[in-house]
């Protein structure tokens, strides 16, 4: 049974895919459930999710968690993984003064 709050998200998450997403290069820390972290770079974020380098296929469906230098662990779903690039949806909305401080540190970064 699928809650109103998952509804929601998933309503806001595809809505945000129309959305602008922001071009980053990011050394971050991802960590799939039952695995071990690794290192990746983010090259895309939004309020709902990301895109980075994950060179092991990650499966869709698979739980996993980002460490940005700084901040503390977000939780997300893997939604795609296609040549050594994954996309991940946030499990909970990232935080507008969160995503715009990280947008504010790595801006440009990418350039």
């Amino acid at each position: 049974m699928v809650s109103g709050t998952t509804d929601r998200y998933a309503i806001a998450a595809q809505e945000d895919r129309c959305g602008q997403r922001t071009k980053l290069s990011i050394p971050a820390q991802l960590r799939a459930s039952g695995g071990r972290g690794f290192q990746t770079v983010i090259h895309d974020l939004s309020i709902s999710g990301y895109s980075g380098s994950a060179i092991n296929r990650m499966h869709p469906g698979t739980m996993c968690w980002l460490t940005l230098p700084g901040l503390e662990s977000l939780q997300g779903e893997v939604v795609w993984w296609d040549n050594c690039m994954v996309g991940v949806a946030f499990s909970e909305l990232l935080s507008p003064i969160v995503h715009d401080n990280i947008l504010a540190r790595y801006r440009g970064a990418a350039d």
